[in-house]
């Protein structure tokens, strides 16, 4: 299964001021898979460690951080000649072994030709509390769930991603194209871009099957919670990630404590949220009332909260599969709610890590997406079908006067003079537009 997150690592093998890189993302968006498929193209040889599936590992990270000492040990244990350039090194759950993240410090100080890519939940690297962070001393680099430009190459659909990323401002996709184009955007907000779940479509077809398969994937979240989280805390963690596809699924979809349960509040269940985003499974928007440089700076308190995966929301909704397809007028509000939560995991995986939303003073208008593009910030409208009519768009322009005024919907691409919609199923190229 293709992954964009490819061309990535290749930069990371061939860049002079190369650390050991640590993969972060939430469990199950594929990690280990691509690392090791990197591995077997890019290098002679792949030692992969794996911290969760053999406790004897570590050892050689607790009694010594000396890089040529954990080598040494290596090459014996694993009877191989470790060649820095030609081996890549995988430390595969290196959230087991906070010794071992930290010798990744050590690495880079003292060892950096080796090639090391250490993977692991973010919850868990997060949570890692027996050795220090090594901090300003790895490469980054975090992993979503398969964008919808991944999914339809995934159902070897090459053509239509090479139209996709040749589109510029002034094209417009031919009819056929665009229909189908929808129909298979509809099909992802089904089967969403967890590897697992697109693997089960692939092979079987059967949207059935597919749920199940999302069933078990949040089961192994909440298994998750048990492992790594206080005792005190699972219950509150729970009810938060069962309740986030309600809040969406109301018109404001903002989230609110005091909703959660009679006698709520946001001081017992903030550390709740955290863990979650912590462990990627969910993402914020804030909310902005003065759309001005830097957005962060004027977050106010409200806010909405995102499933880091469509499919998942769906499952997490008990959502029917067949309503998705069809026109139902009972599905309007949800719908709307499954299609801004795509938004949300597009605009993430293509490098956006915080996202804001504008409503005005009353409350009255409100904007689903800020998106900044120096020298201008541009409202963004997100559009379940084809009305692409908006009060509150229009109360935007009438008070900021952007740049551009953007939607995205299921219309073809069409620039105005200042305006310009995108058809969701080519989110992800915003950047090329702009």
């Amino acid at each position: 299964m293709k992954r964009h997150i490819y061309k990535k690592l290749i930069s990371w093998k061939k860049s002079a001021n190369r650390k050991p890189l640590l993969m972060q993302g939430a469990r199950q968006v594929g990690k280990t898979y691509v690392i090791k498929e990197f591995g077997k193209s890019e290098y002679r040889q792949v030692l992969y460690l794996n911290f969760e599936e053999d406790p004897l590992l570590h050892s050689f990270f607790n009694q010594t951080l000396n890089p040529i000492d954990i080598i040494n040990s290596l090459e014996i244990y694993k009877n191989i000649k470790i060649k820095p350039e030609d081996t890549l090194i995988i430390l595969d759950e290196i959230q087991a072994s906070g010794f071992a993240l930290n010798s990744l410090k050590y690495f880079h100080e003292k060892c950096p030709e080796y090639n090391i890519i250490a993977a692991g939940s973010l919850l868990g690297i997060v949570l890692s509390s027996n050795a220090a962070f090594p901090v300003g001393q790895v490469n980054l680099l975090e992993m979503f769930p398969l964008t919808f430009l991944e999914f339809i190459e995934a159902l070897d659909y090459h053509n239509y991603v090479e139209l996709i990323n040749s589109l510029h401002v002034k094209s417009e996709i031919l009819l056929p194209f665009h229909e189908k184009m929808v129909d298979l955007l509809k099909l992802y907000y089904i089967i969403g871009g967890m590897p697992e779940s697109v693997e089960t479509y692939i092979q079987t077809k059967q949207f059935n099957d597919v749920r199940e398969r999302q069933r078990e994937i949040l089961k192994t979240y909440s298994y998750d919670f048990v492992k790594h989280a206080n005792a005190i805390d699972i219950p509150r963690i729970n009810l938060v990630w069962e309740s986030i596809p309600k809040y969406l699924g109301k018109e404001n979809k903002k989230f609110i404590f005091s909703k959660l349960k009679d006698g709520a509040r946001g001081r017992d269940y903030e550390y709740s949220l955290e863990w979650l985003k912590s462990a990627g499974l969910i993402y914020y928007s804030h909310n902005i009332n003065k759309p001005q440089f830097p957005l962060k700076h004027y977050k106010e308190n409200a806010f909405k909260v995102y499933y880091l995966d469509t499919g998942l929301l769906g499952a997490a909704s008990n959502l029917p599969p067949q309503i998705i397809l069809e026109k139902n007028k009972l599905f309007v509000e949800f719908n709307g709610a499954l299609v801004e939560n795509f938004a949300a995991q597009e605009l993430r995986a293509i490098g956006i890590e915080d996202l804001f939303y504008w409503t005005n003073y009353q409350g009255k208008a409100e904007v689903d997406f800020l998106f900044e593009c120096y020298p201008n910030i541009y409202p963004l409208e997100i559009k379940a079908g084809i009305n692409l009519k908006s009060k509150s768009l229009q109360s935007y322009n009438e008070k900021y006067k952007p740049a551009l005024l953007i939607r995205s919907s299921l219309l073809n691409l069409k620039k105005d003079i200042n305006s310009l919609n995108i058809p969701l199923y080519a989110l992800s190229k915003i950047n090329n537009f702009l």
